[in-house]
């Protein structure tokens, strides 16, 4: 069933019973991306996946990646009764769910980080500033192709149409200016002098093919925090619970 939490700002699908566990999907996918492995997880958590602020039927936050943040901590704070929660990023929402625990250092007992990072390289970075400019001049139907190459590899796409379209149709909905806001906010992040301060477990999970944040961008993720391991997911691009999801599943039994 769909909740909202944060005074009906954030909207969330929520199953299951037991600790709190939370899914933040990434910028050029929605909260259906974890569809694949949210049924197995309800069976031992109550599993909450949100839509993140200006996507679906949540509201957008009018600032910078750290109101997203701020608005995040205060959904799952809500939504966990202030108890202990986990959770999972996947993407753009693994960066939301650092910079939450960077900001709020009590709102999560565990962290999941799913092909993120904590900065980008300056082609990375180029890389946002290409897709906003394409978003802005032509519209997301222009930019959909170099979308999905980011989210899928090319064997993959041709392997799985159905998905493809799902999925295409899925970035279609994002509404554009928020694309471009988030677009703008990753090129310039750098988490890095803050990471320090994430003192809770964390597991930073990456493809092996993932194109949009490279292992490189984990390995130095996972290096620099104080309390994390790192696990590569072979055959993998940038969202692995829906290429792979028995793998994705088997990857944090262990840390669940």
């Amino acid at each position: 069933m769909d909740l909202t939490f944060a005074n009906g700002t954030v909207n969330a699908a929520v199953t299951g019973e037991g600790t709190p566990f939370f899914l933040f999907h990434s910028l050029l996918s929605d909260r259906a991306s974890f569809d694949a492995i949210a049924p197995e997880l309800s069976r031992s958590h109550r599993v909450i996946v949100p839509e993140l602020p200006g996507f679906g039927g949540s509201k957008a936050a009018s600032g910078g990646l750290a109101d997203v943040a701020d608005r995040m901590a205060e959904a799952v704070k809500d939504a966990a009764g202030g108890g202990p929660a986990i959770v999972l990023g996947n993407g753009y929402g693994g960066f939301v769910a650092l910079q939450m625990a960077i900001r709020h250092p009590q709102v999560a007992s565990k962290l999941i980080l799913a092909d993120c990072g904590a900065a980008f390289s300056e082609d990375g970075r180029q890389a946002f500033r290409n897709m906003a400019a394409g978003a802005k001049a032509k519209g997301l139907a222009a930019i959909t192709d170099v979308a999905m190459r980011r989210l899928f590899a090319a064997d993959f796409q041709a392997a799985h149409p159905d998905l493809m379209q799902d999925r295409r149709e899925a970035f279609l909905k994002t509404d554009p200016d928020v694309l471009q806001a988030a677009c703008a906010q990753l090129a310039a992040l750098d988490l890095r002098p803050e990471l320090s301060t994430v003192k809770m477990p964390v597991l930073v999970l990456v493809g092996e093919h993932d194109e949009a944040t490279p292992p490189p961008m984990s390995h130095e993720l996972a290096a620099l925090l104080p309390n994390a391991r790192l696990k590569i997911l072979a055959g993998c691009a940038h969202v692995p619970q829906l290429q792979a999801p028995r793998a994705f599943l088997d990857a944090i039994a262990d840390f669940l």
